[in-house]
């Protein structure tokens, strides 16, 4: 299974013109098997045939280009606030000042990081109440809404980036569909499509569908070979959420990598 918004993942130092890597699940082999396009694989934004082995691990690393291509962020100019179920006054205080401090963040990009993970880890402790999580998430109608990553730190939040160019995620709560973008500006995007399953505060997911577009051409589409009607569990990929509102989300990879998300509308090249 391909995941490419995983927290742990670490991003690129920089948007710059040398290829980002990324680690790929060893399942990327029924892609190498039986991918066939009539079209050169040097044209792709990346070549599945070339992917590396991680020693030890049953991940390999596939190079995308960087792109400075972004998404349009909804309600850019106005913080809100939201009621957070704390019992504490103290804890509710510092939670809300910790969402402010992550709203600039993806506003602007400028906040330093080390006051972002001091958020992260604020938010994550609070263990506000998850009830609404997925309706903010994934909305009451489909196609659900999209959300920018903006951030990723580490396990622990030892350190973490901003994430260097534009990766979107979809979530369809009525539909329970999940869809993972990277969008590379004119070169093309990159997009995997699977199912979703919610319990409590835990998002449970499974790709079954990999769809390549490069340029002007028509979106190549190919099965991960994952059709059966089993309902997603904590053995696949999760986040778990510690926070959600209209405009931001927080959660932690199965990994232990935390990152957080803006709500966006569109994404622009």
């Amino acid at each position: 299974m391909v995941i490419i918004l995983w927290p742990s993942s670490p991003p690129c130092p920089s948007i710059s013109s040398s290829p980002c890597w990324f680690p790929i699940q060893s399942q990327i082999l029924f892609l190498r098997a039986s991918y066939r396009p009539n079209l050169p694989l040097s044209s792709l934004p990346f070549n599945p045939l070339n992917a590396v082995p991680l020693q030890g691990t049953n991940s390999y690393l596939v190079g995308f280009p960087t792109s400075r291509t972004r998404a349009t962020l909804d309600d850019s100019d106005q913080l809100t606030s939201t009621p957070l179920l704390v019992d504490d006054e103290n804890p509710k205080q510092e939670v809300e000042e910790s969402v402010k401090v992550l709203k600039n963040a993806a506003k602007s990009r400028k906040v330093a990081v080390e006051e972002i993970l001091s958020a992260l880890s604020v938010i994550e402790k609070a263990k506000l109440d998850p009830s609404g999580f997925l309706e903010t998430l994934g909305g009451n109608e489909s196609p659900g809404r999209k959300w920018m990553l903006i951030f990723t730190a580490e396990k622990q939040l030892k350190r973490g980036r901003y994430f260097p160019f534009t990766a979107v995620q979809r979530f369809d709560a009525a539909a329970k569909r999940i869809e993972n973008g990277v969008y590379l500006g004119p070169i093309g995007q990159l997009t995997f499509e699977g199912r979703l399953s919610w319990k409590k505060r835990i998002l449970s997911f499974i790709f079954e569908d990999i769809r390549i577009k490069v340029g002007p051409l028509k979106a190549l589409e190919i099965s991960l070979g994952k059709k059966d009607d089993r309902e997603p569990s904590t053995k696949d990929p999760f986040f778990v959420w510690f926070y959600v509102d209209e405009e931001i989300a927080v959660a932690r990879g199965r990994s232990g990598g935390t990152a957080f998300w803006c709500r966006c509308r569109r994404v622009t090249t």
